[in-house]
Protein backbone atom coordinates (compact mmCIF):
# COMPACT_ATOMS: atom_id res chain seq x y z
CA UNK A 1 0.00 0.00 0.00
CA UNK A 2 2.72 2.60 0.72
CA UNK A 3 3.87 2.62 -2.89
CA UNK A 4 0.31 2.95 -4.19
CA UNK A 5 -0.26 5.91 -1.87
CA UNK A 6 3.06 7.45 -2.87
CA UNK A 7 2.21 7.15 -6.56
CA UNK A 8 -1.27 8.61 -5.99
CA UNK A 9 0.04 11.66 -4.12
CA UNK A 10 2.80 12.33 -6.63
CA UNK A 11 0.41 12.03 -9.60
CA UNK A 12 -2.19 14.30 -8.02
CA UNK A 13 0.43 16.87 -7.00
CA UNK A 14 1.78 16.98 -10.55
CA UNK A 15 -1.72 17.13 -12.02
CA UNK A 16 -2.36 20.26 -9.94
CA UNK A 17 1.07 21.59 -10.93
CA UNK A 18 2.22 21.89 -7.32
CA UNK A 19 5.81 21.61 -6.19
CA UNK A 20 6.57 19.56 -3.11
CA UNK A 21 7.07 22.75 -1.06
CA UNK A 22 3.72 24.08 -2.32
CA UNK A 23 1.94 20.86 -1.34
CA UNK A 24 3.58 20.87 2.09
CA UNK A 25 2.50 24.47 2.72
CA UNK A 26 -1.09 23.91 1.55
CA UNK A 27 -1.44 20.74 3.67
CA UNK A 28 0.25 22.22 6.73
CA UNK A 29 2.94 19.55 6.85
CA UNK A 30 6.70 19.70 6.45
CA UNK A 31 8.55 19.34 3.19
CA UNK A 32 10.40 16.32 4.58
CA UNK A 33 7.05 14.64 5.26
CA UNK A 34 5.89 15.18 1.65
CA UNK A 35 9.16 13.77 0.33
CA UNK A 36 8.91 10.70 2.57
CA UNK A 37 5.27 10.20 1.59
CA UNK A 38 6.10 10.33 -2.12
CA UNK A 39 9.03 7.95 -1.60
CA UNK A 40 6.72 5.37 -0.03
CA UNK A 41 8.02 5.44 3.54
CA UNK A 42 6.17 2.69 5.38
CA UNK A 43 5.77 4.52 8.69
CA UNK A 44 4.00 7.86 8.49
CA UNK A 45 1.53 9.65 10.76
CA UNK A 46 -1.97 9.05 9.44
CA UNK A 47 -3.22 12.47 10.51
CA UNK A 48 -0.58 14.07 8.30
CA UNK A 49 -1.29 11.67 5.44
CA UNK A 50 -4.96 12.64 5.67
CA UNK A 51 -4.04 16.35 5.73
CA UNK A 52 -2.33 15.87 2.36
CA UNK A 53 -5.05 13.63 0.93
CA UNK A 54 -7.78 16.11 1.91
CA UNK A 55 -6.39 18.49 -0.71
CA UNK A 56 -7.30 15.85 -3.31
CA UNK A 57 -10.70 15.03 -1.82
CA UNK A 58 -9.57 11.71 -0.29
CA UNK A 59 -8.66 10.17 3.07
CA UNK A 60 -7.10 6.96 4.33
CA UNK A 61 -9.60 4.27 5.25
CA UNK A 62 -9.83 0.54 5.92
CA UNK A 63 -9.23 -1.58 2.84
CA UNK A 64 -9.80 -5.33 2.81
CA UNK A 65 -6.63 -7.39 2.51
CA UNK A 66 -8.34 -10.40 0.98
CA UNK A 67 -11.61 -11.12 -0.71
CA UNK A 68 -12.75 -13.58 1.94
CA UNK A 69 -15.87 -12.62 3.94
CA UNK A 70 -15.35 -10.78 7.21
CA UNK A 71 -15.97 -12.77 10.41
CA UNK A 72 -19.22 -12.00 12.21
Amino acid sequence: MPHTLAKFVKQRRRLLQLSQPDLAAKAGVGLRFVRELEQGKATLRLDKVNAVLQLFGHEVGPVPVSRSPEPE
